[in-house]
Protein backbone atom coordinates (compact mmCIF):
# COMPACT_ATOMS: atom_id res chain seq x y z
CA UNK A 1 0.00 0.00 0.00
CA UNK A 2 1.67 3.54 -0.84
CA UNK A 3 1.79 6.54 0.48
CA UNK A 4 -1.06 7.92 -0.86
CA UNK A 5 -4.11 6.17 1.17
CA UNK A 6 -2.70 8.05 4.46
CA UNK A 7 -2.69 11.21 3.02
CA UNK A 8 -6.58 11.36 2.42
CA UNK A 9 -6.93 11.32 6.30
CA UNK A 10 -5.87 14.72 6.22
CA UNK A 11 -7.39 16.38 3.31
CA UNK A 12 -7.43 20.03 2.99
CA UNK A 13 -9.20 22.99 0.47
CA UNK A 14 -6.40 25.48 0.76
CA UNK A 15 -8.03 27.95 -1.32
CA UNK A 16 -11.32 29.37 -2.72
CA UNK A 17 -11.56 27.13 -5.12
CA UNK A 18 -12.54 23.32 -5.70
CA UNK A 19 -10.34 20.99 -6.83
CA UNK A 20 -11.38 17.82 -8.99
CA UNK A 21 -11.98 14.85 -7.12
CA UNK A 22 -9.03 12.79 -6.28
CA UNK A 23 -6.51 15.54 -6.60
CA UNK A 24 -7.34 18.11 -3.82
CA UNK A 25 -4.42 19.37 -1.67
CA UNK A 26 -4.14 17.32 1.14
CA UNK A 27 -1.53 17.61 3.93
CA UNK A 28 2.11 15.76 3.37
CA UNK A 29 1.75 12.03 5.43
CA UNK A 30 4.26 9.54 5.91
CA UNK A 31 4.47 5.84 5.53
CA UNK A 32 5.23 4.33 8.95
CA UNK A 33 8.91 4.34 10.80
CA UNK A 34 9.21 0.55 10.68
CA UNK A 35 9.43 -1.83 7.96
CA UNK A 36 6.12 -2.84 8.72
CA UNK A 37 3.52 -2.22 5.90
CA UNK A 38 1.63 1.26 6.28
CA UNK A 39 -2.35 0.71 6.46
CA UNK A 40 -4.80 4.03 6.14
CA UNK A 41 -6.56 5.37 9.08
CA UNK A 42 -9.09 7.14 9.94
CA UNK A 43 -9.45 10.75 9.84
CA UNK A 44 -8.07 12.41 12.92
CA UNK A 45 -8.42 16.19 13.67
CA UNK A 46 -6.63 18.70 16.35
CA UNK A 47 -9.13 20.45 18.55
CA UNK A 48 -9.53 23.52 16.51
CA UNK A 49 -8.28 26.78 18.04
CA UNK A 50 -11.09 29.22 19.46
CA UNK A 51 -12.67 31.60 16.74
CA UNK A 52 -12.45 35.28 18.68
CA UNK A 53 -11.82 38.55 17.69
CA UNK A 54 -8.70 40.42 18.64
CA UNK A 55 -10.18 42.48 21.34
CA UNK A 56 -11.81 39.45 23.42
CA UNK A 57 -8.45 37.60 23.61
CA UNK A 58 -7.93 38.78 27.16
CA UNK A 59 -11.15 37.46 28.38
CA UNK A 60 -9.94 35.53 31.58
CA UNK A 61 -6.61 35.95 30.84
CA UNK A 62 -6.07 40.03 31.44
CA UNK A 63 -3.05 39.80 33.44
CA UNK A 64 -1.42 36.21 32.38
CA UNK A 65 2.11 36.15 31.22
CA UNK A 66 0.76 35.27 27.85
CA UNK A 67 -1.16 38.38 27.82
CA UNK A 68 1.81 40.02 29.00
CA UNK A 69 4.27 38.38 26.73
CA UNK A 70 2.02 39.65 23.69
CA UNK A 71 1.51 43.43 25.47
CA UNK A 72 5.29 43.16 25.52
CA UNK A 73 6.06 41.94 21.94
CA UNK A 74 3.10 44.95 20.30
CA UNK A 75 4.76 47.35 21.96
CA UNK A 76 8.01 47.22 20.82
CA UNK A 77 6.91 46.44 17.75
CA UNK A 78 4.85 49.66 17.79
CA UNK A 79 7.59 51.48 19.05
CA UNK A 80 10.00 50.49 16.07
CA UNK A 81 7.80 51.16 13.21
CA UNK A 82 7.29 54.60 14.78
CA UNK A 83 10.96 55.04 15.27
CA UNK A 84 11.11 53.65 11.00
CA UNK A 85 8.47 56.16 10.05
CA UNK A 86 10.09 59.20 11.55
CA UNK A 87 13.78 58.54 9.28
CA UNK A 88 10.92 58.12 6.72
CA UNK A 89 9.61 61.16 7.18
CA UNK A 90 13.19 63.13 7.97
CA UNK A 91 14.45 61.42 4.54
CA UNK A 92 11.28 63.38 2.97
CA UNK A 93 11.92 66.73 4.82
CA UNK A 94 15.86 66.76 3.34
CA UNK A 95 14.24 66.70 -0.33
CA UNK A 96 14.91 62.66 -0.31
CA UNK A 97 12.88 59.51 -0.45
CA UNK A 98 13.02 56.96 2.31
CA UNK A 99 15.77 54.33 1.67
CA UNK A 100 14.95 51.03 0.23
CA UNK A 101 15.00 47.91 1.36
CA UNK A 102 18.18 47.25 -0.96
CA UNK A 103 20.11 50.30 0.94
CA UNK A 104 18.83 49.24 4.16
CA UNK A 105 20.64 46.02 4.03
CA UNK A 106 23.69 47.26 2.00
CA UNK A 107 24.37 50.24 5.39
CA UNK A 108 24.02 46.59 7.63
CA UNK A 109 27.07 45.56 10.41
CA UNK A 110 28.18 42.76 11.50
CA UNK A 111 25.78 43.33 14.52
CA UNK A 112 23.03 43.21 12.64
CA UNK A 113 22.99 39.72 11.62
CA UNK A 114 22.87 36.01 13.61
CA UNK A 115 24.84 33.29 12.45
CA UNK A 116 22.78 30.15 13.19
CA UNK A 117 24.13 27.20 14.33
CA UNK A 118 26.03 24.67 12.25
CA UNK A 119 24.99 22.23 14.32
CA UNK A 120 21.10 23.48 13.22
CA UNK A 121 21.88 23.62 9.40
CA UNK A 122 21.50 20.53 6.90
CA UNK A 123 22.89 21.13 3.56
CA UNK A 124 21.45 18.53 1.19
CA UNK A 125 22.17 17.83 -2.86
CA UNK A 126 19.61 16.68 -5.07
CA UNK A 127 20.17 15.06 -8.32
CA UNK A 128 17.66 17.47 -10.96
CA UNK A 129 16.67 16.47 -14.19
CA UNK A 130 17.22 20.51 -14.89
CA UNK A 131 21.35 21.27 -14.13
CA UNK A 132 24.14 18.67 -14.48
CA UNK A 133 25.74 19.38 -11.20
CA UNK A 134 24.00 18.62 -7.72
CA UNK A 135 21.77 21.29 -6.64
CA UNK A 136 22.48 22.07 -3.03
CA UNK A 137 19.26 22.94 -0.25
CA UNK A 138 19.93 24.47 2.69
CA UNK A 139 17.82 24.13 5.76
CA UNK A 140 17.52 25.37 8.74
CA UNK A 141 15.84 23.39 11.88
CA UNK A 142 13.92 24.81 14.88
CA UNK A 143 15.04 23.01 17.92
CA UNK A 144 13.17 26.13 19.68
CA UNK A 145 9.65 25.19 19.17
CA UNK A 146 10.45 21.44 17.64
CA UNK A 147 13.15 19.84 20.12
CA UNK A 148 13.00 16.58 19.94
CA UNK A 149 11.87 16.36 15.59
CA UNK A 150 15.16 18.40 15.42
CA UNK A 151 17.52 16.23 17.39
CA UNK A 152 15.93 13.03 15.48
CA UNK A 153 16.34 14.69 11.95
CA UNK A 154 19.99 15.12 13.44
CA UNK A 155 20.55 11.67 14.06
CA UNK A 156 19.12 10.81 10.56
CA UNK A 157 21.34 13.01 9.15
CA UNK A 158 24.23 11.48 10.92
CA UNK A 159 23.55 8.25 10.06
CA UNK A 160 23.20 8.34 6.67
CA UNK A 161 19.37 7.77 6.11
CA UNK A 162 18.46 10.04 3.75
CA UNK A 163 21.73 9.79 1.49
CA UNK A 164 19.95 8.07 -1.78
CA UNK A 165 16.26 8.83 -1.07
CA UNK A 166 14.31 10.56 -3.71
CA UNK A 167 11.56 12.78 -3.95
CA UNK A 168 8.25 11.93 -3.71
CA UNK A 169 5.70 14.38 -4.48
CA UNK A 170 5.78 17.56 -6.08
CA UNK A 171 2.17 18.94 -5.94
CA UNK A 172 1.72 22.89 -8.01
CA UNK A 173 1.45 25.49 -5.47
CA UNK A 174 1.43 23.25 -2.19
CA UNK A 175 4.42 20.40 -1.46
CA UNK A 176 7.43 19.18 -2.49
CA UNK A 177 8.03 16.11 -0.23
CA UNK A 178 10.74 13.74 -0.02
CA UNK A 179 11.72 10.38 1.77
CA UNK A 180 12.15 6.87 1.12
CA UNK A 181 10.01 5.24 -2.10
CA UNK A 182 10.87 1.60 0.17
CA UNK A 183 8.21 0.14 1.83
CA UNK A 184 7.47 -2.94 3.46
CA UNK A 185 11.08 -5.08 3.17
CA UNK A 186 12.42 -2.95 0.87
CA UNK A 187 11.74 -0.11 3.43
CA UNK A 188 15.21 1.53 5.33
CA UNK A 189 15.93 1.03 8.66
CA UNK A 190 16.27 4.29 10.91
CA UNK A 191 19.42 4.79 12.18
CA UNK A 192 19.96 3.35 16.40
CA UNK A 193 20.61 6.62 17.01
CA UNK A 194 17.26 7.76 15.30
CA UNK A 195 13.76 7.32 17.29
CA UNK A 196 10.79 5.93 15.36
CA UNK A 197 8.17 7.19 18.01
CA UNK A 198 7.89 11.12 18.82
CA UNK A 199 5.34 12.98 20.14
CA UNK A 200 3.95 15.82 17.87
CA UNK A 201 5.09 19.32 18.76
CA UNK A 202 2.42 21.57 17.00
CA UNK A 203 3.06 24.63 19.44
CA UNK A 204 4.56 25.50 22.67
CA UNK A 205 4.11 28.89 25.26
CA UNK A 206 3.98 31.82 23.66
CA UNK A 207 5.80 33.78 27.26
CA UNK A 208 8.98 33.47 27.17
CA UNK A 209 9.51 33.41 23.58
CA UNK A 210 11.44 36.51 22.36
CA UNK A 211 8.98 37.19 19.81
CA UNK A 212 9.00 40.06 17.56
CA UNK A 213 5.99 40.80 16.37
CA UNK A 214 4.29 42.77 13.64
CA UNK A 215 2.32 45.57 14.28
CA UNK A 216 -0.35 43.69 11.97
CA UNK A 217 -3.52 41.55 12.72
CA UNK A 218 -2.48 38.05 10.88
CA UNK A 219 -5.64 37.01 10.21
CA UNK A 220 -5.31 33.44 11.24
CA UNK A 221 -4.05 34.78 14.78
CA UNK A 222 -4.65 37.46 16.90
CA UNK A 223 -0.59 37.97 17.35
CA UNK A 224 2.41 37.02 14.41
CA UNK A 225 5.87 37.80 14.10
CA UNK A 226 9.18 36.23 14.23
CA UNK A 227 11.54 33.81 16.46
CA UNK A 228 14.81 33.59 15.18
CA UNK A 229 13.84 34.32 11.69
CA UNK A 230 10.81 32.04 11.82
CA UNK A 231 7.94 33.32 11.03
CA UNK A 232 5.55 32.73 13.93
CA UNK A 233 1.54 33.02 15.05
CA UNK A 234 0.64 33.39 18.48
CA UNK A 235 -2.67 32.93 20.83
CA UNK A 236 -1.55 35.00 24.18
CA UNK A 237 -5.17 34.43 25.03
CA UNK A 238 -5.50 30.90 24.70
CA UNK A 239 -4.05 29.47 27.80
CA UNK A 240 -2.55 31.60 30.81
CA UNK A 241 1.11 31.02 28.98
CA UNK A 242 -0.17 31.56 25.52
CA UNK A 243 0.55 29.59 22.40
CA UNK A 244 2.77 29.94 19.60
CA UNK A 245 3.47 27.98 16.17
CA UNK A 246 5.37 27.85 13.01
CA UNK A 247 3.52 29.37 10.08
CA UNK A 248 3.47 27.60 7.23
CA UNK A 249 4.84 29.93 4.64
CA UNK A 250 6.55 29.68 1.95
CA UNK A 251 9.99 27.47 2.31
CA UNK A 252 9.09 26.14 5.66
CA UNK A 253 9.42 22.31 6.18
CA UNK A 254 7.51 20.00 8.17
CA UNK A 255 7.55 16.60 9.31
CA UNK A 256 4.65 14.30 7.12
CA UNK A 257 2.43 12.30 8.97
CA UNK A 258 -0.12 9.79 8.89
CA UNK A 259 -3.86 9.70 10.88
CA UNK A 260 -2.08 9.93 14.12
CA UNK A 261 -1.30 13.48 15.13
CA UNK A 262 2.43 12.04 17.20
CA UNK A 263 2.97 9.71 14.47
CA UNK A 264 5.81 11.75 12.48
CA UNK A 265 9.58 11.35 13.48
CA UNK A 266 11.26 13.68 10.60
CA UNK A 267 12.14 10.53 7.86
CA UNK A 268 9.23 12.17 5.36
CA UNK A 269 9.96 15.71 4.99
CA UNK A 270 8.07 18.79 2.82
CA UNK A 271 8.83 22.10 1.92
CA UNK A 272 5.88 24.65 0.87
CA UNK A 273 6.89 25.98 -2.75
CA UNK A 274 3.68 27.46 -3.04
CA UNK A 275 1.15 30.37 -1.76
CA UNK A 276 0.95 29.93 2.09
CA UNK A 277 -0.59 26.77 3.70
CA UNK A 278 -1.97 28.21 6.73
CA UNK A 279 -4.78 25.28 7.01
CA UNK A 280 -2.08 23.07 7.87
CA UNK A 281 -0.88 25.46 10.83
CA UNK A 282 -1.03 23.01 14.43
CA UNK A 283 -1.89 19.94 12.39
CA UNK A 284 2.18 19.32 11.47
CA UNK A 285 5.18 19.23 13.36
CA UNK A 286 7.17 22.26 11.77
CA UNK A 287 10.92 21.08 11.60
CA UNK A 288 12.62 24.35 10.30
CA UNK A 289 12.89 26.18 6.95
CA UNK A 290 14.98 26.61 3.60
CA UNK A 291 17.68 29.25 3.72
CA UNK A 292 18.42 28.82 0.20
CA UNK A 293 17.75 26.76 -2.59
CA UNK A 294 14.04 26.93 -2.36
CA UNK A 295 13.43 27.51 -5.99
CA UNK A 296 15.32 24.11 -6.95
CA UNK A 297 12.67 22.43 -5.22
CA UNK A 298 9.92 24.56 -6.27
CA UNK A 299 11.11 24.21 -10.10
CA UNK A 300 10.87 20.54 -10.15
CA UNK A 301 8.47 18.97 -12.67
CA UNK A 302 5.33 18.03 -11.09
CA UNK A 303 4.12 14.11 -10.25
CA UNK A 304 1.51 12.62 -11.93
CA UNK A 305 -0.34 11.10 -9.63
CA UNK A 306 -3.01 11.89 -7.55
CA UNK A 307 -1.72 15.08 -5.01
CA UNK A 308 1.39 15.48 -6.76
CA UNK A 309 2.72 11.84 -6.47
CA UNK A 310 5.37 10.77 -9.13
CA UNK A 311 3.84 7.99 -11.44
CA UNK A 312 5.41 4.49 -11.79
CA UNK A 313 7.08 5.25 -14.87
CA UNK A 314 8.44 8.90 -13.61
CA UNK A 315 12.02 9.02 -11.92
CA UNK A 316 12.00 10.52 -8.70
CA UNK A 317 14.90 12.81 -8.18
CA UNK A 318 17.46 11.64 -5.89
CA UNK A 319 18.49 12.73 -2.58
CA UNK A 320 22.25 12.09 -3.10
CA UNK A 321 23.13 13.17 0.78
CA UNK A 322 22.37 15.04 3.38
CA UNK A 323 25.03 16.41 6.38
CA UNK A 324 25.25 19.09 8.79
CA UNK A 325 27.22 22.08 8.58
CA UNK A 326 28.86 20.80 12.06
CA UNK A 327 30.17 17.70 10.65
CA UNK A 328 31.76 19.44 7.65
CA UNK A 329 35.10 20.88 7.36
CA UNK A 330 35.34 24.23 8.18
CA UNK A 331 37.01 25.09 4.70
CA UNK A 332 33.40 23.73 3.05
CA UNK A 333 31.30 24.99 4.92
CA UNK A 334 29.07 27.88 3.36
CA UNK A 335 29.17 31.04 5.59
CA UNK A 336 25.42 31.95 6.76
CA UNK A 337 23.22 35.19 8.54
CA UNK A 338 19.92 35.80 9.22
CA UNK A 339 19.01 38.92 9.62
CA UNK A 340 18.11 39.90 13.18
CA UNK A 341 14.62 41.32 13.99
CA UNK A 342 15.09 43.49 17.12
CA UNK A 343 16.89 45.29 14.62
CA UNK A 344 16.31 49.21 13.50
CA UNK A 345 17.54 47.54 10.15
CA UNK A 346 14.35 45.39 10.06
CA UNK A 347 12.47 47.90 11.36
CA UNK A 348 13.29 50.21 9.00
CA UNK A 349 12.90 47.11 5.97
CA UNK A 350 9.01 46.76 7.47
CA UNK A 351 8.54 50.13 6.68
CA UNK A 352 9.52 50.21 3.27
CA UNK A 353 7.73 47.58 2.17
CA UNK A 354 4.33 48.92 3.67
CA UNK A 355 4.83 52.65 2.24
CA UNK A 356 6.12 51.65 -1.37
CA UNK A 357 7.08 54.53 -2.95
CA UNK A 358 8.86 55.01 -6.75
CA UNK A 359 7.19 52.81 -9.08
CA UNK A 360 4.24 51.89 -7.08
CA UNK A 361 1.42 53.71 -7.92
CA UNK A 362 -0.60 52.50 -5.00
CA UNK A 363 0.73 51.33 -1.44
CA UNK A 364 -1.02 49.14 1.23
CA UNK A 365 0.21 50.45 3.65
CA UNK A 366 0.58 46.97 5.40
CA UNK A 367 2.80 43.90 5.41
CA UNK A 368 1.30 40.13 6.21
CA UNK A 369 3.62 37.66 7.74
CA UNK A 370 4.22 34.94 5.32
CA UNK A 371 5.74 38.09 2.70
CA UNK A 372 7.64 39.86 5.16
CA UNK A 373 10.47 37.26 5.12
CA UNK A 374 13.71 37.71 7.31
CA UNK A 375 16.68 38.36 4.79
CA UNK A 376 19.35 35.87 4.75
CA UNK A 377 22.78 35.99 3.08
CA UNK A 378 24.24 32.45 2.07
CA UNK A 379 28.06 32.72 1.18
CA UNK A 380 30.01 30.12 -0.44
CA UNK A 381 33.03 28.74 0.75
CA UNK A 382 36.32 30.29 -0.45
CA UNK A 383 37.77 28.14 -3.02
Amino acid sequence: MLLRPLILTLALALGAWAAPVGTADAAPAKKKATTTKPAAKKKARAKPAPKVAPAAITAGHAQSPGMQAAAGATATAAAGDAAAAAAAQSARAAGGQPRSAGDILNATGAEDWREPDPAQLVLMEFKLPTQPEPAQVLMELAPRFAPEHAANVRALVRGGYFDGLAVLRVQDNFVTQWGDPGEGAAARALPAEAKAKLPAEFDQALAGLPLHALTENDGWSPLSGFVDGFAVAADPGRTAQGRAWLAHCYGVVGAGRGGEIDSSNGSSLYAIIGQPARSLDLNITVVGRILKGIEHLAALPRGSGNMGFMGPQEAKPPLLRARLLADMPAGERPSVKVLRTDVPAWFEILHSRRHRSGWFVHSSGRVDLCSAQVPVRVTPPKS
